[in-house]
């Protein structure tokens, strides 16, 4: 891969560059930190005259970044498969947005947009370990086809076909939402919970909703999702009545109105809400620890 990075010899400065990439393929922030981790470890691996060689070692570190998280989508299928409960994309806090100069968090070096939502990442969850790199790096990241064929080890034409594959998989799963009203759809369902008003979160929930619930094993949540506006809000009040003392609070997630819940300080819960004409369709609620890490600092 040529043209997609910097031709000077600092590659430390592309770190935040491969975690976005890395983040948008894998839906984990541990797993895309260990892939770019493993690039920069083949880059030192090189000899030096080979090192001097490459024009452009940013693209390099991306080919190199990209064919790792393909093999990663690989196995992720089985290894999910043996997941205790769904398995969600790891739910970023607000605070990373732009990043840091010398963050040491990966969180800290993600760039949230549309491309980050819950709602976009599971979507891209759907496709083909070949069909989403091609897509992330295309649409999202804007890598010509020539330079992603090096990715998947396949012709630029397969490559366009494969991008075009999960941008029509991402139309039929993803419609246009607007943004509008969303922040204030997501303060009502908060006031609804906390009062345990399930007349009011039916009214705020689509019949249709589904709610989706990450434990992996490590935390309560239920297994299967939670179809139906009044499961959920059954569900929901049942939460509130046996957690006293848990505390609400409104939070961007992954860049758009979430909710994170916490007790003592400790954030135990974070749910991602997708909303249309006014009312919740999707909620993804991650309590699995291990996905929270990011969590730590939230007041």
């Amino acid at each position: 891969m040529v043209g997609a990075g910097t031709a000077t010899g600092d590659v430390a400065g592309e770190r935040g560059q491969l975690l976005n990439i890395g983040y948008r393929l894998l839906g984990s922030l541990a797993e895309a930190e260990d892939a770019v981790q493993e690039a920069y470890t083949r880059w030192y691996a090189l000899p030096r005259a080979r090192r001097e060689e490459i024009a452009v070692p940013g693209a390099w570190l991306t080919t190199v970044t990209g064919r790792i998280c393909l093999d990663v989508l690989g196995s992720a299928r089985s290894r999910r498969e043996r997941y205790t409960g769904s398995w969600l994309p790891d739910p970023l806090p607000d605070r990373a947005a732009g990043g840091r100069d010398g963050a040491t968090d990966p969180a800290d070096l993600m760039v949230l947009d549309e491309s980050v939502t819950m709602a976009f990442l599971v979507v891209l969850e759907s496709m083909t370990p070949a069909a989403r790199v091609a897509f992330v790096l295309h649409d999202v990241f804007r890598y010509p086809f020539a330079e992603i064929a090096d990715v998947l080890g396949r012709t630029p034409g397969a490559c366009k076909q494969l991008a075009a594959s999960g941008r029509r998989r991402l139309r039929e799963e993803r419609p246009p939402v607007s943004a509008a009203g969303r922040d204030d759809v997501v303060r009502q369902v908060k006031k609804a919970w906390e009062a345990r008003n399930i007349a009011a979160l039916v009214d705020l929930l689509d019949p249709a909703a589904v709610l989706t619930a990450d434990g992996g094993g490590l935390a309560s949540a239920v297994l299967r999702p939670v179809e139906g506006g009044a499961r959920i809000a059954a569900y929901m009040a049942a939460i509130a009545d046996r957690a006293p003392g848990l505390e609400l609070l409104e939070r961007r997630v992954n860049g758009a109105p979430g909710l994170v819940a916490r007790s003592g300080g400790t954030v135990l819960t974070v749910a991602s809400l997708d909303i249309a004409a006014g009312r919740v369709t999707r909620l993804w609620v991650v309590r699995n620890p291990e996905k929270l890490r990011p969590w730590l600092d939230e007041t």
